[in-house]
């Protein structure tokens, strides 16, 4: 049995899902939570929900917006209090910012963007994508690795099922460390939709859409599906859409439940970012676009023609 210390990512005062994912790898071993943050006391009352065995929660008005230096230091404070075998987190902007610096200091390996993970014992196995997707790699850490560290990819665990626990709680002290950072505010966009890397369901749009106007009418879309907004590179370079929105290996690497990709042709950059989707519905009026090599459905079409009549249908099936 492994002693593991998830890494919980929250926001608006909860837990993310893509976090709560990750205590699905940890069934049969020894589980620790992490948080770190401002107001986190309903957060961590809420994991009592799940199996853990004491839930660490390092809270501060320091910590209310990211900084590498802040969270590093939180961090490395229970990391060295609980002494874990295996340190697990979510493949985020932050953790793939701070985790190299506390696997660094630990002198721990490291493993970034994992699509799965086997933890029997102390050995940890897991799976990842290579060459922009073309591959995947089987990794394993030796066997000198005091703790092993491991980034997984969003959206590839389910959530546990929740069985009551009546972990320990307890509230770290933290004093911020002196740095030359400050974060001084934080710009969010007026979208109330999740952000790519969590989003179950996303809707995404390339050069087939011929403008920015033509773009927008897939908005009618991804209202009535609930989905987030995407693009390919070529369109956000146009300037159609901000760079937020782009998926591929120069944007964000996204796995939801269904990818909508409309006017995308599938470019090896492009398929690296949402190649682990569980379902890839692909529209493009070019039977031999690459994007149908990965699509799980494939429709030949006009984008134009297929979209709204795709919405009507769905309008339809979610009345229901």
């Amino acid at each position: 049995m492994a002693k593991i210390l998830v890494y919980l990512e929250t926001a608006n005062g909860k837990i993310k899902k893509t976090s709560l994912e990750l205590l699905s790898a940890c069934q049969g071993h020894e589980s620790h939570a992490l948080l770190i943050g401002d107001g986190l006391k309903d957060a961590a009352e809420s994991l009592k929900k799940y199996s853990v065995s004491s839930i660490h929660f390092v809270q501060n008005s320091a910590l209310k917006n990211y900084n590498s230096s802040y969270f590093f230091a939180a961090a490395l404070g229970v990391v060295s209090k609980v002494n874990p075998d295996v340190l697990l987190g979510s493949s985020s902007l932050g953790t793939k910012d701070f985790f190299p610096r506390l696997a660094a200091k630990l002198d721990a390996g490291f493993l970034n963007d994992c699509t799965t993970i086997s933890i029997q014992g102390n050995s940890v196995k897991v799976k990842r994508p290579l060459y922009s997707g073309k591959c995947l790699a089987e990794a394993q850490f030796t066997e000198n690795s005091k703790i092993k560290i491991v980034l997984m990819r969003p959206n590839q665990l389910p959530v546990p099922t929740e069985q009551a626990s009546s972990p320990q709680l307890f509230e770290e002290s933290f004093v911020p460390p002196t740095t030359g950072v400050r974060v001084k505010e934080v710009s969010q966009g007026a979208s109330s939709k999740p952000d790519l890397t969590e989003a179950a369901i996303i809707v995404s749009g390339g050069r087939g859409m011929r403008d920015a106007e033509g773009f927008k009418i897939l908005d009618g879309l991804a209202e009535e599906l609930g989905a987030t907004l995407g693009a390919s590179r070529a369109i956000v370079d146009a300037g159609w859409v901000p760079h937020s929105m782009q998926v591929g290996q120069t944007g964000k690497t996204v796995a939801p439940n269904l990818y909508i990709a409309c006017g995308i042709s599938g470019a090896i950059q492009h398929l690296a970012g949402m190649s682990s989707s569980r379902v890839i519905v692909a529209i493009n009026k070019d039977p031999e676009a690459p994007i149908f090599k990965k699509a799980t459905y494939g429709i030949v079409g006009d984008v134009f023609d297929v979209v709204p009549k795709l919405k009507e249908e769905f309008k339809k099936i979610l009345a229901h």
